[in-house]
């Protein structure tokens, strides 16, 4: 901003330079100026009097409709959550306040909005990719370490989950890792889920529970595909991976290790029922797995559909596009190295 004392110079000099022979136009754009802008500073003095738009956005939120707003946000039942959390929970509820972008926008206005570091994507080909479009088509399994009171000795917690529905098929924890252990688990998983010979396909790292004599007869056995990640490929297999850092990230995780096996047991547990049941998973359109692997989830994506529907047709102006999209996700992707198929009872590698 160009103060009245600055104006008043300018214009002196442009004053001058026009006395010595030099043309208005030309002293004006040496300065950045206009004709026009030295004109009105002769007519109407050296303030400036023009004012912004009056003109009030069509789609701009009144003053209730912010404040309810930042009431959800600061409310105990959504103050921990972001906003990909806060709007499927309000539309299960038959709610609407705003769209994802609003409720951002908001947070920024009102510095309390944080940002979470993303890491890199691997820098490696593509493999072959598996892929499944329904339940207990794809399964992913990994062990992780539990802290025991013991140091150096932990506990062992297996874990196979469905791809398709992020749902958790059967877990255990043990006080070893072992072949033996692990086609225990398979085996239940699959009389729970009913699994048919040459069904599903069963992924994991390259371990040597993974890989057991033990568990590769097994897995014949019960005409189960395994699936092996790439040597020397350390997220090969990151469905499982990210299971873990969601276990071991909860606000409820024990901060001391568990005193008995018993006692990692029944955390698991209630871990494993709150992931099912309760969390709203981020990458199946914020459904549980339990729903999801049930197919409830489509009868529950077209009711927030509608929701969105509805609101839009009552300020269809706050409407620049389409509505958020609710549509469930029909294929899920997993890049895999190699599978291990079966012919005439014996499994050979397949590139």
């Amino acid at each position: 901003m160009i103060s009245s004392e600055d104006k008043q110079k300018i214009l002196e000099l442009i004053s001058e330079a026009c006395k010595a022979g030099a043309r208005k136009r030309l002293a004006a754009e040496l300065l950045g100026l206009t004709i026009r802008t030295l004109q009105r500073w002769r007519k109407i003095g050296m303030s400036d009097r023009r004012k912004g738009s009056r003109a009030r956005p069509a789609n701009k939120l009144s003053e209730a409709e912010r404040q309810q707003i930042i009431n959800t946000l600061e409310s105990p039942e959504f103050g921990d959550l972001n906003p990909n959390q806060i709007v499927p929970r309000l539309a299960d509820q038959v709610i609407y306040v705003g769209s994802e972008a609003t409720m951002y926008r908001i947070l920024r206005q009102r510095s309390m909005n944080t940002h979470r570091q993303n890491s890199q994507p691997a820098q490696n080909n593509s493999p072959e990719p598996l892929s499944a479009s329904r339940p207990n088509q794809l399964w992913s399994w990994d062990i992780t370490y539990l802290p025991s009171r013991v140091k150096g000795q932990f506990y062992y917690l297996y874990m196979i989950m469905d791809l398709y529905s992020r749902k958790v098929v059967a877990y255990q924890v043990y006080d070893c890792e072992s072949g033996e252990m692990a086609s225990d688990l398979v085996t239940d998983a699959c009389l729970k889920e009913k699994i048919a010979r040459d069904q599903v396909t069963l992924h994991s790292d390259n371990g040597s529970p993974m890989k057991s004599v033990t568990m590769l007869a097994k897995l014949q056995d019960l005409g189960v595909f395994p699936s092996f990640s790439r040597p020397a490929v350390s997220n090969d297999n990151p469905f499982s991976e990210s299971l873990f850092k969601t276990l071991k990230y909860r606000p409820e995780y024990p901060e001391k290790p568990f005193d008995t096996i018993l006692d990692a047991r029944e955390w698991v547990h209630n871990f494993v029922t709150w992931y099912n049941t309760v969390h709203l998973h981020s990458s199946i359109r914020f459904v549980t797995p339990a729903d999801r692997h049930a197919g409830d989830d489509i009868k529950i994506l077209a009711n927030r559909h509608q929701i969105y529907q509805e609101a839009r047709l009552k300020h269809p102006e706050r409407w620049s596009g389409k509505t958020r999209n609710w549509e469930s996700d029909t294929e899920v992707v997993l890049k895999r190295f190699k599978r291990l198929k079966s012919d005439n009872n014996v499994y050979k590698g397949a590139a």
